[in-house]
This record gives structure tokens, C-alpha cells and sequence, in this order.
């Protein structure tokens, strides 16, 4: 499944990204269990969030350049949260799970047990 901006009906606005969740996101990935060394920028996209991340291991950019760890998308009509893995070979995101609220999108995106998103 491809991800795609998830626009809010005409009358109400967006509500991600917003500066709390983006601190909040930021807050919870300082817990995550792979790649604590470093440093992934969270960026505020139509719909949710982007995650990026320096590849230190080099599995999917030999260069170590920045790469695309996870993108978060909030589904309003169905009020939930949709979480994309970066499917590096064919550039595309590809939908990994969802969840009924953003703190157990995060825990699982922490975790990680697969190697879906910290490469």
C-alpha cells in the first residue's frame, strides 16, 4: 500500500503535524532500542510525520547518508494512526501497522523486534 497525504474534510483543519506531538515523538524515540547513537530528525509532514536518520550501520545508504526510517500518518475519519517502513529498494512506503493511538504506534516503532525501520 502506497502512503499518501490523509487530508481532513473541508471544514476542520489538520491537526498533524502539531509542535506537541512533534516534542512528543521526539521525547519518545530518545527510548528506543536500536540506533540510540543517533541523532533522527522528526519532520512535520501534511498528515503526520516523517522520521529520518544518518545510516551508521550503511545496510541501506553505503555512504552513511540520511535515510528514511518511518512516516506516521493520522487517518481523522478513521481515527487512526498509520505506520509506513521505508521499502529502500523500490523507494516507496509500504503500510507496517496500525494503531488506535500515537503513544502505541511509537512503542512499537522503539522496539522495532524486525528491523522494519532502524536499518
Amino acid at each position: 500500500m502506497q502512503a499518501s497525504a490523509l487530508k481532513s474534510p473541508p471544514h476542520m483543519p489538520a491537526a498533524h503535524p502539531n509542535e506537541f506531538d512533534l516534542r512528543r515523538i521526539e521525547r519518545a524515540l530518545q527510548d528506543r532500542v536500536r540506533y540510540r547513537y543517533v541523532t533522527p530528525a522528526i519532520i512535520g509532514i501534511d498528515g503526520g510525520y516523517r522520521i529520518q536518520a544518518p545510516c551508521c550501520s550503511r545496510n541501506v545508504d553505503p555512504e552513511g547518508g540520511i535515510v528514511d526510517v518511518a512516516l506516521m500518518l493520522f487517518d481523522g475519519l478513521h481515527g487512526e494512526w498509520r505506520l509506513f517502513a521505508k521499502d529502500h529498494d523500490r523507494q516507496s512506503w509500504e503500510l507496517h501497522s496500525t494503531y488506535s493511538r500515537l503513544t502505541e504506534l511509537l512503542d512499537g516503532l522503539n522496539t522495532d523486534p524486525d528491523r522494519a525501520f532502524w536499518q
